[in-house]
C-alpha cells in the first residue's frame, strides 16, 4: 500500500553512494520494463542486492506503477522482509518470497527480475517449455530451469524448492506463471530478461505454424557457447545498457530522483 512520499533528497542523504547507484540502475530497469510493455499493473517485481555484508536488497513499493518508480521510491529490506529504511512504502509479500529466496541462496544473483507478460506466461504453460527455435532463444536456452506452480507465492516454504529448481542457472521458467532472470549486475539481469522475453514472443508466433524448423544440434551447441561467452565476459550486460540509459534520460528523466 502506498503511504506518504518522502523527498528524494532525504533518502539520498541517508544512503551510501554505492547504494544510490544501485537504486538508480534498478529504477532504470523498472522504467525499461514499462517502456517495453511488460508490466502487469502494480504486480511483478525487480530487485537488487545492495553491496555490503548485510544482504539488504531493494524492491518496488507495492502500489506504484512501474513508469512512476524513482530511485528514492525503492524499498530497502533485509532477508527476513523487515524494512530497514523507511520511505513511506510497503512491499508485495509474494515478491519478497520469490526474491528473498534467490538473494539468500545465490551470491552471484545480485539482481532478480520477474515478469508476467502474455508471451512469457504462454510459454510457461506449454508442455514443450522454452524451445531453442531462434538465435535469441539458443544463446540462453541452456540457462533456463523450471519451477512448478504452487499457487500465489505467499508460503515461505516454497523458497527452498525455488532455490533447488533454479540451481546455478540464470533463468527460471515459473510454470503457468511467468519468467524470472538473475544477473551478477542489473544490466546483465535486464539483458537476460530481454532475451528471454523476446524469445518467448518469437516462440508464440512461430507456434502458430505447424511447420517449425528446428536448428541442428551443432548450431545449438555453437549458439549456447557464444551465449555463455557473452555473459561471462560482461558483454551482454554492458554493451546496450549505456544506450538504454540515454533513452531513459530523454523519455523518463525523473527515474534517477
Amino acid at each position: 500500500m502506498v503511504k506518504a512520499i518522502l523527498d528524494s533528497q532525504d533518502i539520498r542523504s541517508q544512503v551510501s553512494g554505492e547504494e544510490w547507484q544501485v537504486r538508480v540502475d534498478l529504477a532504470a530497469a523498472y522504467r525499461l520494463v514499462h517502456h517495453y510493455g511488460w508490466t502487469d499493473m502494480i504486480f511483478t517485481h525487480l530487485s537488487a542486492r545492495i553491496p555490503g555484508p548485510n544482504h539488504h536488497f531493494l524492491i518496488n513499493p507495492y502500489g506504484m506503477m512501474f513508469d512512476e518508480i524513482r530511485a528514492s521510491d525503492l524499498v530497502k529490506i533485509d532477508i527476513d522482509g523487515n524494512i530497514v529504511l523507511e520511505n513511506g512504502y510497503d512491499i508485495n509479500p509474494a515478491g519478497f518470497c520469490i526474491h528473498s529466496a534467490i538473494h539468500a541462496a545465490r551470491e552471484d544473483a545480485r539482481a532478480v527480475m520477474h515478469l508476467h507478460t502474455d508471451d512469457g506466461v504462454a510459454v510457461s504453460s506449454m508442455s514443450e517449455g522454452f524451445l531453442p527455435l531462434t538465435q535469441t532463444a539458443m544463446v540462453i536456452q541452456r540457462e533456463v530451469a523450471y519451477h512448478e506452480y504452487e499457487g500465489v507465492a505467499l508460503d515461505l516454504s516454497e523458497r527452498e524448492r525455488l532455490v533447488k529448481d533454479i540451481g546455478d542457472k540464470k533463468l527460471l521458467m515459473l510454470r503457468n506463471h511467468g519468467t524470472l532472470a538473475t544477473g551478477s549486475t542489473i544490466p546483465e539481469c535486464f539483458m537476460l530478461l530481454y532475451n528471454f522475453e523476446r524469445a518467448c514472443t518469437m516462440q508464440v508466433r512461430a507456434m502458430a505454424s505447424n511447420k517449425l524448423h528446428m536448428p541442428s544440434e551443432a548450431a545449438m551447441d555453437t549458439a549456447a557457447s557464444q551465449g555463455r561467452k557473452l555473459i561471462n565476459d560482461g558483454t551482454l550486460g554492458n554493451l546496450a545498457w549505456p544506450a538504454l540509459l540515454r533513452m531513459l534520460d530523454r523519455e523518463y528523466p525523473d527515474y534517477c530522483d
